[in-house]
């Protein structure tokens, strides 16, 4: 399949050490979504797109999201800017509920996390609702590949 993403690299240049709790979402995140993504870009002033796979690199820049897209040859096929002020609330919300389930995991029975889990979930989703609103007429993302790349925002974040 060519609209999908075959790699992706993290530029963490000058954010914060990540706790190891942060590192394994990003570790899942990253397997993840390499084995199951869908990412195309749309034809842009009326010149189409070469197709894929891409290497994505993600980077904060500037207070901004950046998706620097380029073919497997390495030929850059895109820069996508996305403000983060819309990500915000949900990136804090993923975060504390995060540090809830984390703590959880170690010290409530099963139901109990079972209930932070699904709080969590509807973050995450809430998070990869945004992703898909901003990338509109951008990128094309399904929701799981959005959840996969909203997580790996919140660990852009992190720093």
């Amino acid at each position: 399949m060519t609209n999908r993403i075959s790699r992706i690299d993290i530029d963490d240049t000058g954010l914060a050490v990540p706790t190891p709790e942060i590192e394994q979402e990003r570790r899942v995140a990253v397997f993840d979504l390499l084995e199951d993504n869908s990412f195309a870009l749309p034809a842009r002033d009326g010149k189409a797109i070469p197709e894929g796979p891409y290497h994505l690199m993600l980077a904060i820049r500037d207070k901004r999201l950046v998706l620097d897209v380029s073919t497997e040859s390495g030929e850059k096929v895109g820069e996508v800017h996305l403000s983060m002020g819309p990500f915000r609330q949900a990136v804090k919300d993923y975060f504390q509920i995060c540090e809830s389930y984390f703590d959880a995991v170690k010290r409530l029975p099963p139901s109990q996390i079972e209930a932070i889990d699904m709080a969590r979930r509807g973050i995450h989703n809430e998070g990869a609702r945004i992703l898909q609103e901003r990338l509109d007429g951008k990128a094309e993302v399904d929701i799981d590949t959005a959840r996969r790349l909203f997580t790996l925002i919140c660990v852009l974040h992190w720093g």
